[in-house]
């Protein structure tokens, strides 16, 4: 798939999805001072096909299935207005299965920390950008099913909002980033759209189009590591939908699913979240 249809397919779901209004802390928007957000996942990932070099959708070699379980936590935190501290981290169990073997692996994986920051904001809208540092310190990556590449990554991401009040209760939001992969790994370009829409004063949901592209210049290395879904170079294109209810001001729950719609060199999966939201302002 060219980069001309990964814009393509961007726009064409900029003008057919809805995303979601449910959180304060989303997209471009940062933290009030003091203020924490708090999302606590339970993710089921499955893939039994993989997108080829050509894009095509092909099932894995020898029966193959692979699934990664894991629980993900995820903070932000408003050191000032403008400027927000960002967290995560997730524990996973995968497994990695065809006609003749079977991997499996558990542990944490990689940790995100980052911090992103307001340089506008007036009108309903809001300019940021963020910095981020990818921390692979939690595993070995010469396990026969990895975790993770063993890589660092950082990342620089711009990220601009508009909010769609009073005429609708909901906003859009759109990101642009760049990934720099340390050593093998190829560097990434990666793409962000969403929209959002309050359905009620209780419920909500949220849809977005989340691209990987990757730049080409890995450095010739044979690691795979046994995760089909952690490779050095590939395209990846996930829509990611969810429902939320506000259980009240600080708690929500939510539920998500996320297909892997387009790629090349990487897994095709599906991937179901339930997850528990708190907000302390």
């Amino acid at each position: 798939m060219t980069i001309a249809t990964h814009i393509k397919t961007t726009l064409l779901f900029a003008c057919i999805v809805i995303f979601t209004a449910g959180t304060c802390f989303a997209g471009a928007w940062t933290a009030t001072k003091g203020a924490m957000y708090h999302k606590l996942s339970v993710n089921y990932y499955n893939a039994d096909k993989r997108f080829d070099s050509d894009g095509d959708k092909e099932s894995f070699s020898d029966n193959g299935e692979f699934t990664d379980k894991n629980i993900n936590y995820y903070v932000e935190y408003g050191i000032l207005d403008s400027l927000t501290l960002i967290g995560s981290l997730s524990y996973k169990w995968m497994e990695n299965e065809d006609d003749f073997i079977i991997s499996k692996t558990n542990g944490f994986s990689d940790m995100d920390l980052g911090i992103k920051y307001r340089l506008f904001s007036g009108h309903g809208s809001v300019f940021s950008v963020q910095g981020l540092v990818k921390i692979p310190e939690f595993y070995d990556k010469d396990d026969v099913l990895a975790l993770g590449n063993g890589q660092y990554d950082t990342e620089i991401r711009l990220l601009y909002g508009q909010s769609l009040y009073p005429k609708l209760p909901g906003y859009f939001n759109v990101e642009a980033a760049y990934r720099f992969r340390a050593e093998k790994p190829a560097d990434e370009f990666r793409y962000l759209v969403e929209f959002g829409l309050d359905f009620t004063q209780h419920t909500y949901g949220r849809i977005k189009l989340d691209g990987i592209y990757g730049m080409g210049n890995e450095g010739g290395s044979s690691w795979s590591g046994g995760n089909p879904s952690a490779t050095l170079n590939y395209d990846l294109g996930k829509l990611d939908a969810a429902l939320g209810w506000k259980i009240s001001p600080e708690w929500g729950i939510e539920l998500g699913f996320r297909p892997e719609i387009y790629g090349k060199n990487i897994s095709a999966g599906d991937n179901w979240s339930f997850s528990v939201v708190y907000m302390c302002p």
